[in-house]
């Protein structure tokens, strides 16, 4: 995938700033941050099907086929549709990316009609 062409955005250098301030992250603008941590907490294999899922979401969101405000909706389906069966091998990881990167797809597919 090509590097995003940023014009007019400079380099960040962290030398140059006097601190930096974090806020605690705002759960309705932000979902998906809330999700990827309850997919932590989950049963393993959870990331992975949401890591798809977003994949796949985002893929279509950049070549115009889903909106944006979609994305969101792609990976919570998606993790409804795809059980995490602890993967213990490359292959399971494997299958497991499949299925999910499958229901993804149905999905995204669906939301855009």
């Amino acid at each position: 995938m090509p590097t995003p062409d940023r014009k007019g955005a400079s380099t960040l250098d962290f030398s140059k700033l006097s601190a930096l301030a974090f806020e605690d992250a705002d759960a309705i603008r932000f979902p998906g941050l809330h999700l990827s941590w309850q997919a932590l907490k989950a049963v393993e294999g959870t990331t992975a099907v949401l890591n798809a899922a977003n994949e796949v979401a985002v893929g279509a969101f950049l070549s115009g086929r889903l909106r944006f405000d979609h994305i969101h909706a792609v990976n919570l389906a998606t993790l409804d549709a795809v059980s995490p069966s602890n993967p213990d091998s490359l292959q399971a990881l494997m299958d497991l990316d499949h299925r999910a990167r499958g229901a993804a797809e149905h999905v995204a597919h669906r939301l855009a009609a």
